[in-house]
């Protein structure tokens, strides 16, 4: 296998279901298609050799497209995408050609930077697997059975949790083939191999469009960097 090579997988295979009917991954951010602006930001970064992007059915051929016509090399291929995440990312791991480093990104997180994917490549290095996060600012309750409160938890020892999560392929490939369970992150697959995951500083601007309202909130943020309209 190459010797440091890298790939990254990003995800725009998901239902949209909060987001009124409207594809999130080609909705209109700034007037252009929000899943760009992650491929533009992989497509920029120096350390990535590779790219694959794995789509719903609804939207593949509209994904191959846009690389297209975008002039994105790094794109290797557009895959079809899963039922569940975690199938969806084992897709596209599958398309990935050789790379020792693999990053899996959220096609929904458009504001993703360069210091990110760098920061976390650099941090797999050291540790293997690492994910970005950031501190809650709200104070987060447990719930009990019904809904009630049951606990307030200490914000200094939790962390919200953000893409790209960066890891050695080998260490990601066997993740999924020995985890089954339903998962919400590739880190949680990890973890459950018994294997440390370290957090390395994430970006508050890293949000991730959810909602029509998230898409508002990012294009205030994309104007706040001077980003195009």
């Amino acid at each position: 296998m190459p010797t440091d090579r890298v790939g990254a997988v990003i995800l725009c295979a998901g239902h949209s279901t909060r987001m009124g009917g409207v594809d999130k991954s080609l909705a209109a951010l700034a007037g252009q298609p929000l899943i760009l602006y992650a491929l533009r930001a992989f497509e920029a970064s120096p350390p990535v050799d590779e790219v694959v992007l794995v789509a719903s059915q609804a939207n593949l051929a509209e994904a191959e497209r846009l690389c297209q016509a975008e002039g994105l090399v790094k794109v290797s291929a557009v895959c079809l995408g899963g039922e569940r995440r975690q199938d969806s990312v084992r897709l596209g791991l599958a398309a990935l050609g050789p790379c020792e480093w693999v990053l899996v990104h959220d096609g929904a997180r458009p504001l993703v930077s360069q210091r990110l994917i760098a920061d976390g490549l650099a941090a797999a290095r050291g540790a293997g697997a690492a994910v970005p996060a950031v501190r809650p600012k709200d104070t987060v309750k447990q719930l009990d059975a019904v809904g009630d409160v049951a606990a307030t938890l200490d914000r200094e020892r939790l962390a919200a949790v953000q893409t790209p999560q960066a890891f050695r392929r080998v260490l990601l490939e066997r993740a999924h083939a020995e985890v089954s369970d339903d998962v919400t992150d590739d880190a949680a697959m990890v973890e459950r191999l018994g294997v440390r995951v370290r957090l390395y500083e994430g970006d508050y601007a890293n949000i991730k469009v959810t909602t029509p309202d998230d898409l508002a909130v990012a294009e205030a943020l994309l104007a706040r960097r001077g980003a195009p309209a």
